[in-house]
């Protein structure tokens, strides 16, 4: 970047030669402006070696040439005390060694008589010789000179003008020269400097990169201290000459002027030159070391500022946006609410950062491009995380509002249940009493109308978006408690309006259990009988009333399904009776199934109605139906019948007959077949109008389903009354047992669903896990960091863990209508557990684990909603792998 300097020979060499004085460069020029070099009268010249004579004259012919090219010189050799042997051995060395363009060559012949007449002779017969190797003139005296030289161009002892001192030359030769060397050096320094700048590799860490920038700097101010004391020597140098006067000096006069100011002031000139342009220089590495410094700082900070938010985040998404009471939804918007301050402080750096970043952008940052993604990227994760925080809050504000509705329905059926307990019947056999009791009844009813009154369908439609399975079941309860309320309400006024028509002492009335209906042997025609899941929802109503309720009062008033007393015997024995009433019921609906419709396609009057394709395919339409009936009709029904009074017997019970309920996975993976057929053939006569909907409810799977559900329910129930009662352990393992089951079931109806497998799922192994998962994927062949590769979008994937092989699928939406609308899972690869590695842990976010396959040729980037899933995935792929390995 700077220009190069080349410098003559330097004088300081051979300032011993030069001060013998044999030869010297007067700064006299002849009258074609050819350079006078004068070698003065000296005996002992021929002495001098020839090779310092050759050093000296190529010096000397040097010094012009740097000014000048093509550059001539004359030659004034003084013999005028000298011999012509002498004068002949001079020339002939300097015919030999001469280095520049001769020009000229006078020589002051000796002047004693006997060595004039010897020249003029010896210098006839050698004449020839000399004029082929130099142009000689030979002179008799000072005066023949100054024909040819003007007498300004030469000094003193020819009779000219020309100042000279020689040992005050050598001395500024010596000066300039060094000076040149200096400047040399100089730009020797700055080239090298700039080359460390330009080549060197910055660090990757801001406090080496503080200490490089320091040090820079510190040797930017050395190398400006070296320049500033070369350009002081220059000029205090070039002081020492007197400067051509351009304005009285013609054009002729300046070329005979010395270089030496010339040569000093074009230096100085160089000098100049370098500095500025080493300023500029260092003005843009320092710019961009400092931008270099400054993107560090930014990227560290918006390092810092996402892998905290993508932290929150990461927690944020473990955070429920539901609750199951009152308390629980309460507590979660407070914890919510100081969640969302940390990450307002957290969003309020982001911001700064982003502030930053736009500064720098404003000061046209080499970077630009990268920082504003960054920020972009900064305030996309800010926005991301707020709008979640806010729909949580939301969702939780909504599902608050639903409890409470719900509690204040079920305060107002405590307070209603309260007023019917404490009414003194004894008090209300008189027509006032009666009157009274009615009132009572009516002013509580009109009070109370809005909660009691509740449509279920409207609360429904008004918390649709925070409505959960748990919720759901929870209005289902709440509506059932109020019908029940409602209908001991109508009962008592009923009772009271017939004491106030007939003025007669009522009779108390008991309402015994109802007989079970007659098992129909045309159930075809009894809607009652449809097998829907709502049905065995409702039966699951443990209400809790106040304590002085009396069972002898209310006797007629409540139903069969409510406790009638707090007392701890009478809720178990309570949930016992409702459990094994539910499972009558079931066992009567799955015998009105199989006596009404499967018997039917054996009848020889209905041959000619049944299409083709379903003859002969009962077993395929109804799966294993017959197997779940005899195993709850002869088995199970009757092993809980069993435990009537014996409420700790009910764990035993389930885990003796566990291995029985896998005969419902069975009928799970007949299901894609029955539906099948089902769709060929329901439209055929064969199936009358009124039995089309029934079967297509009786064929759906998710009523087995929600059996083990309500098991589920019933569980949880006896233990929550039987904390220390004998059978607890059993109990919570029925529970975990059916949990586990109803898990199974439901990767079956999954696993069913799957299109587009070339080959058989069977051939897999046992389908372990199933679920949806957000999924990055890499490949060896076009390596990605996982920096960037968090940046684009995942794919949104259903995995199938089974024993031998994990199974990528993309989910399509739901089709049908009702009971008809399944969802389908087109298969997409799997990989082979044999060849598959984990990873797990992932930068960035706890909920993301990797799994690789074939020694990282492939490499999934997997995130599950949770951490818990996260590591149910984990600990069942790593029983797998240990299996294998064993």
């Amino acid at each position: 970047i700077f220009p190069e300097i080349v410098t003559p020979i330097c004088a300081k060499d051979i300032s011993d030669d030069l001060m013998k004085e044999f030869a010297f460069l007067s700064g006299g020029r002849g009258k074609d402006n050819s350079w006078i070099i004068t070698l003065p009268d000296s005996a002992r010249f021929n002495e001098i070696p020839e090779e310092i004579v050759s050093k000296v004259l190529t010096y000397l012919t040097s010094v012009p040439s740097l000014h000048e090219s093509d550059t001539k010189f004359i030659l004034i050799l003084d013999r005028r005390l000298d011999t012509w042997t002498s004068v002949k051995t001079t020339l002939q060395k300097i015919a030999a060694s001469f280095p520049g363009n001769l020009h000229l060559v006078m020589v002051l012949r000796p002047t004693g008589f006997f060595q004039r007449t010897f020249t003029d002779i010896g210098f006839r017969f050698s004449q020839e010789d000399f004029l082929l190797k130099l142009p000689v003139v030979m002179l008799s005296s000072v005066s023949d000179l100054l024909t040819y030289i003007d007498e300004h161009q030469l000094t003193p002892e020819f009779g000219g003008t020309l100042e000279y001192c020689h040992s005050e030359w050598v001395i500024f030769r010596t000066a300039i020269e060094s000076f040149a060397l200096t400047v040399k050096e100089i730009a020797q320094m700055l080239q090298s400097f700039g080359m460390e700048l330009a080549e060197t590799e910055l660090p990757d860490d801001i406090y080496s990169i503080e200490r490089i920038l320091a040090l820079r700097t510190e040797k930017y101010y050395q190398l400006k201290e070296d320049i500033t004391a070369v350009t002081k020597e220059g000029n205090l140098l070039l002081s020492s000459f007197e400067e051509p006067n351009l304005e009285e000096c013609s054009q002729d006069q300046n070329h005979e002027r010395p270089g030496d100011w010339e040569t000093v002031n074009r230096l100085l000139g160089q000098l100049r030159e370098m500095e500025t342009a080493f300023d500029g220089f260092w003005e843009k590495h320092q710019l961009k070391m400092e931008q270099y410094l400054q993107l560090w700082k930014f990227e560290q900070s918006f390092q810092e500022v996402k892998n905290a938010i993508e932290f929150l985040m990461g927690q944020q998404a473990e955070l429920p946006d539901t609750g199951d009471s009152v308390p629980q939804v309460k507590q979660r918007l407070k914890n919510l609410g100081h969640f969302d301050g940390m990450a307002q402080d957290l969003i309020g750096k982001a911001q700064v950062v982003i502030l930053h970043g736009h500064q720098l952008a404003a000061n046209h940052h080499y970077a630009l491009n990268l920082i504003c993604q960054q920020c972009n990227e900064l305030r996309h994760h800010s926005d991301v995380l707020s709008d979640e925080i806010k729909r949580k809050q939301t969702r939780l504000q909504k599902t608050l509002d639903l409890h409470t509705h719900l509690q204040q329905a079920l305060q107002c059926c405590d307070e209603g249940a309260y007023l019917l307990a404490n009414q003194q019947m004894d008090k209300c056999q008189s027509k006032e009493g009666a009157q009274k009791a009615l009132q009572d009844i009516e002013r509580f009813l009109e009070s109370s109308s809005a909660y009691l009154n509740y449509d279920p369908q409207a609360l429904h439609c008004d918390f649709e978006s925070v409505l959960t399975s748990e919720l759901k079941c929870q209005i289902q309860s709440v509506q059932v408690k109020l019908e029940n309320v409602r209908s001991m309400f109508e009962n008592r006024q009923s009772c009271f309006k017939r004491l106030l028509d007939k003025h007669v002492r009522p009779v108390q009335l008991v309402a015994p259990r109802p007989e079970n209906p007659p098992r129909s042997k045309s159930p075809l025609f009894s809607p009652k009988h449809v097998l829907c899941p709502e049905r065995f929802l409702k039966r699951k109503h443990f209400s809790s009333f106040p304590k002085g309720l009396s069972s002898s009062c209310l006797h007629s008033d409540l139903p069969a399904s409510l406790p009638s007393a707090s007392h701890f015997s009478s809720r178990s024995s309570h949930v016992i009776n409702e459990l094994i009433e539910t499972e009558r019921v079931y066992v009567e609906e799955l015998f009105t199934v199989l006596t009404g419709y499967r018997a039917e396609m054996d009848n020889p009057a209905m041959l000619l109605l049944m299409p083709p394709v379903l003859r002969n395919r009962k077993d395929v339409l109804f799966g294993n139906m017959p197997e779940i009936y005899d195993f709850h009709n002869k088995i199970f029904l009757h092993s809980l019948e069993s435990c009537l009074g014996a409420p700790e017997r009910v764990g035993f019970c389930f885990l003796d007959r566990r291995e029985d309920f896998q005969m419902y996975e069975k009928y799970c993976q007949n299901k894609p077949r029955s539906e099948s057929l089902w769709r060929q053939c329901s439209e055929s006569s064969f199936f009358c109008s009124w039995a089309l909907e029934t079967l297509g409810r009786m064929e759906n799977a998710a009523l087995f389903k929600c059996k083990h559900v309500l098991f589920y329910f019933y569980f949880q129930e006896l233990l929550k009354y039987s904390t220390s009662c004998d059978g607890v352990q059993e109990l919570q393992e029925a529970l975990v047992a059916m949990l586990d089951l109803l898990k199974s079931v439901n990767d079956s109806m999954h696993q069913i669903s799957i299109t587009g497998y070339d080959g058989d799922l069977s051939e897999l192994g046992k389908v372990l896990m199933q679920g949806s998962f957000s999924v990055w994927t890499g490949h060896r062949k076009g390596p990605t960091k996982m920096k960037d590769l968090a940046r684009f979008k995942p794919m949104q994937r259903h995995l199938f863990l089974y024993e031998k092989a994990l199974v990528f699928c993309k989910k399509r939406e739901d089709h049908g209508d009702g009971y008809d609308k399944t969802s389908s899972y087109s298969f997409k690869h799997f990989l082979k557990m044999n060849a598959v590695g984990i990873t797990e842990n992932v930068k960035g976010d706890h909920r993301k684990f990797e799994i690789w396959y074939s020694g990282r040729e492939e490499v999934y980037v997997v995130q599950a909603q949770t951490v818990d899933l996260k590591m149910a995935w984990l600990n069942e792929i790593r029983k797998i792998l240990f299996k294998q390995q064993e």
